[in-house]
């Protein structure tokens, strides 16, 4: 969340509860919304590393408010983000582990495991099929949100046909 907080503060001065407003706003019901007492906390981190600058402002019929904005090492920080690539295919699978050692445990019948394993994917892209079409039609970047979990639940199950038919092979 730390990243993403810089990123929101690199167009402006804000505070908590607008960056937590602008989340909501950009990625829409499909990304797990934003708790404000840890959007807080971690504004309160990173002004302690030097990455951002609060200062609080009066208001007079509310309590005082802390407006944050990005400092030059945030400003740093955020550029090394966007030049890393997003890490590389998952190889440390847990579903995976669990389907490998199941033969050896003999606690688990891998068909069983592949099956669960589908059903739980089908069931979170109906879901998300349902925020999709919930989603406010203007709002691109939730509805490529939404769009990318499901390529990846589709490619995951067609990775689970494989498992299975080679699981079937080996029989």
């Amino acid at each position: 969340m730390r990243l993403h907080l810089l990123a929101l503060l690199a167009r402006g001065p804000a505070h908590g509860y607008e960056l937590k407003q602008d989340l909501e706003q950009l990625l829409g019901s499909a990304y797990p919304q934003p708790n404000v007492g840890q959007i807080y906390v971690t504004l309160g981190r990173l002004e302690k590393t030097g990455l951002i600058e609060g200062e609080a402002i009066e208001q007079s019929s509310r309590p005082n408010k802390k407006v944050y904005h990005l400092t030059e090492a945030g400003r740093d920080e955020l550029r090394a983000w966007y030049e890393e690539t997003a890490d590389e295919p998952r190889v440390r699978d847990d579903f995976f582990m669990k389907l490998a050692l199941a033969p050896q445990t003999g606690l688990a019948d891998q068909v069983a495991l592949i099956n669960k394993q589908r059903r739980q994917y089908l069931n979170t892209m109906r879901q998300l099929s349902k925020l999709a079409a919930a989603e406010d039609r203007d709002n691109r970047v939730a509805h490529l949100l939404i769009e990318g979990a499901m390529l990846h639940l589709q490619a995951d199950l067609d990775w689970l046909e494989r498992c299975q038919e080679e699981l079937e092979e080996l029989e």
